[in-house]
């Protein structure tokens, strides 16, 4: 990697003006750009020829991904400040809202192989506009990199007695070297370790249902810890706040389910279940995991001393219901590895996809293309930070400025692909994401979420008032789905496309809907790719590749506007 930044840097430093100096300088740098995007297609349309695997494998990779324990100290937290009634209602309230948003992003990725970036481009935010929702996601990625990495370091602290501080440096480094190679290892690693996770995970919930019943009721009667958790509709969204924080989660299933087989005749049935339960899916496996955990969290507070201190920290949830059953060596050792699976599986996502979002709008901004690795290290290097600076003693406040953030970006794309696309037919039913073809900026998406994210953040800190400030999640809601559709209406559509044709005259799908596989050589990396990701150059009679384009300082291979 240093010897591609070297190269790119000893290249820029003779440039001169002259345009066939520069033209041979983009060649250089695109060649070394694709040398490493080919091996996950980073930043790229997936091509047909790379996605080999079965709708099967790419739906369990995909929800391997959701082994995180984040969700059991989520649902132990919400339940313990706001009772367990209205802490099920916020949760129930999260799985709706994120199924049904996740759902036309999941389809989009699954149908046209494309990640939530290039996906945001063309629904509502033009090729430039997007760049802060990956910001957003990006950020995503590290927050609950950190949660993770702390819930790994609270487990090799109460296992092997490694110093929290070290801890958190051993949980990030170790996912460093998984995650150079991509889609190919990290499928392979998701399978591998998915069933025995299974059965770590499932074994003390079912445990205790089995030799405690008693213990469901004292789940249902548990008020929080101030004991003030009685039904209150301000309580459920403040819940739901917390919850609805994983809402960007379907960004990271989507850079798997990218990766999807084409759909046919022969696999419909098949291709539909695995988008179905990997994409909008995830949520009620992650329902799940929340209700679990608040249920092992009461259980603790009930029966353990100074049970409350630790009852929101899933290594210790786990801990206490083994060592009801099993010797306490035992117990330690299977709980150790519970937490380390979990934080493996997890955080080999999110530092996948939180480096190809950073290198993803620094591409676009830069025009230069520093390889994915410089990201995979900043973006680890945040997580670590923030666990550092110890996030779990403001957990929830982390999560719930977020929420308003994720749900905006989330809402507007949703409502961008299903009423401006299906039911007013003013923004493109096709996704496009090459530059050239889209406008910088479309109001559409852009202004919708900033007034969203902008509004909702300043009910969630009060400034509008006490009384709607626990409803900031309706409002960034509300706002993200009502303000697309207006804004297109009086835009009537007209910044979505920058051109119609891309200047090739080859179909863009073939006849069952799926992308093209027809091969086309891009004239500037002098490499192979699917006709999804080439456009006409504007000063040769011959194709570019979409990061070549995005790396084109000058913009000499850029189309003009139609």
């Amino acid at each position: 990697m240093s010897e591609i930044t070297a190269d790119a840097a000893v290249v820029s430093s003779v440039i001169t003006d002259a345009p066939e100096t520069i033209h041979q300088h983009h060649v250089l740098v695109g060649k070394e750009a694709t040398k490493e995007t080919l091996e996950d297609y980073t930043l790229r349309f997936a091509p047909r020829h790379y996605r080999r695997w079965t709708p099967g494998v790419v739906a369990i990779s995909a929800l391997g991904g959701i082994a995180y324990l984040a969700d059991f100290a989520i649902g132990a937290n919400i339940g313990m400040a706001y009772g367990t009634t209205n802490a099920l209602w916020g949760i129930a309230v999260f799985a709706v809202v994120i199924f049904l948003t996740s759902f036309p992003l999941a389809y989009y990725a699954a149908r046209y192989n494309l990640d939530l970036d290039l996906i945001t481009r063309g629904a509502g935010f033009g090729y430039y506009g997007s760049v802060v929702t990956n910001v957003i996601f990006a950020t995503f990625t590290f927050i609950f990199f950190a949660l993770e990495g702390s819930i790994m370091a609270q487990g090799l602290y109460l296992g092997l007695g490694v110093p929290l501080w070290a801890g958190y440096a051993v949980s990030t480094i170790i996912i460093f070297p998984l995650v150079i190679y991509g889609m190919k290892v990290l499928s392979k690693l998701q399978l591998w370790t998915t069933p025995l996770w299974l059965v770590l995970m499932v074994l003390p919930f079912a445990y205790l249902l089995i030799s405690h019943p008693a213990s469901i009721e004292t789940f249902f009667a548990y008020e929080g810890e101030k004991g003030n958790g009685a039904t209150s509709l301000g309580s459920v969204m403040l819940a739901a706040g917390v919850c609805l924080s994983l809402i960007a989660q379907i960004a990271e299933q989507i850079d798997y389910l990218r990766f999807m087989p084409p759909r046919t005749a022969e696999n419909k049935r098949r291709w539909w279940t695995a988008m179905v339960l990997a994409g909008p899916g995830w949520v009620i496996f992650g329902a799940i995991k929340q209700v679990i955990g608040l249920f092992l969290a009461v259980y603790i507070i009930a029966n353990v001393a100074d049970g409350a201190t630790v009852a929101n920290e899933p290594v210790h949830q786990f801990l206490e219901i083994y060592r009801d059953f099993l010797p306490a060596p035992v117990a330690l050792g299977l709980a150790v590895v519970l937490v380390v699976i979990s934080q493996v599986k997890i955080n080999v996502t999110n530092a996948y996809s939180g480096s190809l979002a950073w290198t993803n709008s620094y591409t676009r901004i830069t025009k230069r293309y520093p390889g994915r690795v410089v990201f995979l290290a900043f973006n680890l290097l945040l997580a670590l930070i923030l666990m550092e600076a110890n996030m779990f003693d403001f957990l929830n406040t982390i999560l719930g400025f977020y929420a308003n953030c994720g749900m905006s970006w989330i809402v507007v794309v949703a409502t961008d692909i299903a009423i401006n696309k299906y039911v007013l037919k003013l923004s493109p039913k096709k996704p496009e994401f090459r530059r050239g073809m889209l406008y910088a900026i479309n109001p559409v998406g852009f202004v919708s979420m900033l007034v969203s994210a902008g509004v909702s953040i300043a009910v969630f800190f009060g400034l509008l008032g006490a009384t709607i400030q626990p409803y900031s999640p309706l409002v960034a809601i509300g706002l993200a789905f009502v303000l697309p559709p207006i804004i297109a209406v009086a835009t009537q559509g007209r910044y979505y496309l920058r051109r119609t044709d891309d200047g090739i005259d080859l179909p863009m799908y073939d006849a069952d809907g799926n992308p093209s596989d027809a091969i086309l050589t891009c004239h500037v990396c002098r490499q192979e790719f699917e006709r999804p990701d080439m456009v006409a150059c504007a000063t040769h009679d011959d194709v570019v590749c979409s990061l070549c384009l995005s790396t084109d300082k000058v913009a000499d291979h850029v189309l003009p506007a139609q």
